[in-house]
């Protein structure tokens, strides 16, 4: 009887030794996920085509500016704007990472700055990545990058002059 409900145990901690193990390669994809999508900003801000290329799958695109862009056209956009005198600051915040399978895709808000002549700017955008995971390495297939609108100064009050007290008529 006690080599029975020995069994039963080991059958019930099974299952939860593998849902255990799994969750713990869900949290280390995700990591290696925001790792991956970080990446491809810390090339770009570098002019590291090389690095770029590292994290990207080779039919990768990306939606940005209302424009598609492939991998070597929006490395070139930037290094046109580096070499402008035009920097990017660019960090992933407030990430929602989901993972099936070989596939993934994160949403986040991307707050940085953009820097000219004029100054800096603080700037956030809206973004979303889809990766897959390829010979045990994540790859960025899409992205899409949504600018949200700097906050319009906020407009000084119309005052309007004080009501005129209606003087007597003298001919009255």
């Amino acid at each position: 009887m006690a080599s029975v409900t020995m069994a039963f145990a080991l059958m019930g901690a099974v299952p939860v030794a593998l849902a255990g193990a799994q969750e713990s390669r869900v949290g280390t994809d995700q990591t290696q996920i925001l790792n991956t999508v970080r990446t491809i900003f810390t090339a770009a801000g570098a002019d590291d085509v090389k690095m770029f290329d590292s994290v990207i799958a080779s039919n990768f695109y990306i939606f940005d500016v209302g424009k598609r862009f492939d991998g070597d056209a929006i490395m070139g956009t930037i290094k046109a704007a580096h070499a402008a005198g035009t920097q990017f600051e660019w960090n992933v915040t407030n990430p929602d990472v989901h993972v099936s399978g070989n596939i993934a895709w994160v949403a986040y808000v991307n707050q940085g700055s953009i820097t000219d002549a004029s100054g800096r700017k603080d700037q956030q955008w809206l973004e979303s990545a889809v990766l897959q995971k390829r010979a045990g390495v994540w790859k960025i297939l899409f992205m899409h990058s949504t600018r949200v609108p700097q906050a319009a100064p906020a407009a000084a009050p119309v005052v309007s002059p004080p009501p005129q007290a209606e003087l007597p008529d003298p001919d009255k």
